[in-house]
């Protein structure tokens, strides 16, 4: 909840940024090699680096990682956890013994900067501390340690019931330094915190062990000063192996975390979703006509985008990118996802908020006069911009929520001239949006290419899922857009010329659309494939349950930044889908088994589970 570190099989961390999501890395070996940093403990090897280990897992319903090795002398376990409270950003490191004695390694090597810049190591106090300019890490432990080849070593071995801790922990280099800290204590108490926050899950359906790691997920990349949900922790991790679609999302998408949201308040999770609202209120402030797509932790406007040529990328995929040129870009779905996660924040049982329904309305006033501008649409093409299908209907959205609200009573607007906006969005895009000679909506007016994002066009109540045009445009996107393996690409890429996205090169199955598929075959009445569907997916997952952008169909493994916020509020809004369908299916009351998706698909209806 403030930074994120990556843990190897090989018990390397190999990513993390401090003392922020978005802060410079200090361990970058993810990015390039060892020499970029990194901090690795694992039994002793001849090799120096240990193998991969036997198994892992997270203990429980939390955030707390064990590493087991099984070795010739024994075996071992590496506790891994970061402390979810107030004080400095942490990453503590517990060795135990579990059988035999086993000889184990500790190797630090710390450079800021992206690996860039080589710090200062002295001791203090006997405690080792790496500076740099204004940043500072300090090294805790009770091991004797020593340092050749600019790198902080520790020897040691484990017997049963032996437990040997280790922690880094950031501070401004001026200050004095913090206290030592104590990791047997900050362990029990991170557990608790994690078992109490689960506590508060609501869902119980059969998918109830994923959706539990995925709300974990989420919550993990919730910055817990602000309230802002970043899409992913890392950045430049290929959408292809060897591409150049590598980007960094340390950063907070309107889109990403409205979503993200809407996953935590409907499974729960009320405080959240309020801190989220809350830091939407403060960033959009009183400037919501020049409404950015994204932001950074604490609302910042300006995110330029940069290449570090120092570092070799992931598998040798280039450029590596920090901050995200897309900011500036115009994405019109952005006011329709923002306003449905305000909206349904209040469905949900989030208290009224005038101010959030105020930013509503001031949303849809703005969106009057640009709903009909071509734009850059949800996946943020480099090239030209058009009228992207997906845009208009989220467009659509935006108004209709506005118009249930001022309808209830909860706020004022010009409710006439507003219905008949909605209805002139909703008549132009199913007259130039929709291939009649297809029977499917495609991704931009005048084009032929289909899209995954129409999968929302019933899940918002554009158009009912027994609409034969619904039913005609999920099965062309499944058709048309499918892997072998029946993951869903986002939209056709061009390969090596640039296409519809301004880029080359390819990208691989992109889960949230996938996810989004299960949705669509639940809703048009196509339950069982759904769920087969739904199971596929969840063995993408890696063996802790996390899952990345993508899936790579040639070479079946995840690709893109990890873990994904995208993917795993994917993966909750399916499970909960299927649950209440599955409901539905065996007779319980409608009632019961609407939801988001089926309550915003029978708004215009008159109600009632489509």
């Amino acid at each position: 909840m403030k930074s994120t570190a990556l843990v190897g099989l090989d018990g390397s961390v190999d990513w993390l940024c401090l003392p922020r999501f978005d802060s410079p890395a200090v361990f970058a070996g993810l990015l390039g090699t060892e020499e970029h940093g990194f901090w690795r403990i694992g039994p002793a090897h001849a090799g120096d680096a240990p193998p991969p280990a036997t198994r892992r897992r997270y203990r429980g319903d939390s955030l707390i990682l064990e590493t087991e090795w099984d070795t010739a002398h024994g075996t071992v376990r590496v506790i891994d956890f970061m402390p979810p409270d107030d004080g400095a950003p942490q990453l503590i490191r517990i060795v135990e013994g579990v059988s035999g004695r086993v000889p184990m390694r500790s190797a630090m090597r710390a450079r800021f900067a992206y690996g860039r810049v080589v710090p200062t190591v002295h001791t203090h106090a006997g405690r080792t501390v790496a500076v740099a300019g204004p940043d500072s890490v300090w090294f805790d432990t009770e091991a004797e340690t020593y340092s050749t080849s600019q790198t902080t070593y520790a020897d040691f071995s484990v017997a049963p019931g032996d437990r040997v801790a280790f922690t880094i922990s950031w501070q401004p280099s001026h200050q004095e330094p913090h206290a030592v800290p104590v990791p047997e204590a900050s362990l029990e108490a991170t557990e608790d915190f994690w078992l109490a926050w689960i506590e508060h899950c609501s869902y119980d359906g059969p998918y109830r062990d994923a959706v539990v790691r995925s709300l974990i997920t989420l919550k993990a990349l919730t910055f817990t000063s602000t309230g802002a949900m970043v899409a992913a922790p890392t950045t430049s991790l290929p959408e292809e192996i060897g591409g150049v679609r590598n980007w960094d999302y340390r950063y907070v998408w309107l889109r990403d975390s409205a979503l993200g949201m809407s996953s935590l308040v409907r499974t729960g999770f009320r405080d959240e979703a309020r801190a989220w609202r809350d830091w939407l209120l403060r960033t959009v402030a009183g400037d919501p006509e020049n409404l950015q797509i994204m932001y950074g932790l604490a609302g910042e406007r300006d995110l330029p985008e940069a290449e570090l040529g120092w570092l070799p990328g992931y598998e040798n995929s280039v450029p590596v990118r920090v901050g995200n040129a897309a900011a500036k870009q115009l994405q019109l779905d952005v006011y329709g996802e923002v306003a449905d996660a305000l909206y349904l924040a209040g469905r949900w049982g989030l208290d009224s908020d005038p101010d959030s329904t105020q930013l509503l309305i001031t949303l849809v006033t703005v969106l009057e006069t640009q709903w009909d501008q071509p734009d850059e649409g949800i996946w943020e093409v480099r090239g030209p911009r058009r009228h992207f299908v997906h845009s208009k209907v989220m467009a659509w959205t935006a108004v209709d929520r506005a118009i249930r609200l001022v309808e209830a009573g909860h706020a004022h607007g010009p409710l006439a001239r507003w219905r008949k906006l909605r209805t002139a969005i909703h008549q132009d895009v199913c007259a130039r949006g929709f291939d009649r000679g297809r029977n499917t909506f495609t991704q931009s007016y005048d084009s032929t290419d289909l899209d995954a994002a129409l999968l929302m066009i019933p899940q918002v109540g554009f158009l009912p899922p027994d609409d034969k045009r619904v039913i005609g445009t999920v099965e062309a996107i499944q058709r048309e857009l499918s892997t072998r393996d029946g993951f869903l690409l986002r939209y056709t890429t061009a390969g090596a010329r640039p296409g519809v996205d301004g880029l080359p090169g390819d990208e691989g199955a992109f889960l949230l659309c996938t996810f989004w598929l299960v949705e669509a075959l639940a809703t048009i009445g196509r339950l069982e494939e759904a769920h087969l569907l739904f199971g596929r997916l969840l063995r993408l997952r890696n063996d802790v349950g996390l899952l990345a952008e993508e899936w790579d169909p040639h070479l079946q493994r995840q690709t893109g930044n990890f873990p994904q916020a995208f993917s795993h509020t994917g993966l909750i809004n399916a499970a909960w889908t299927l649950s209440r369908y599955s409901a539905a299916s065996r007779g319980i009351p409608a009632q019961s088994a609407t939801g988001h998706d089926l309550l915003c698909g029978a708004a215009s209806l008159g109600g009632g589970l489509l």
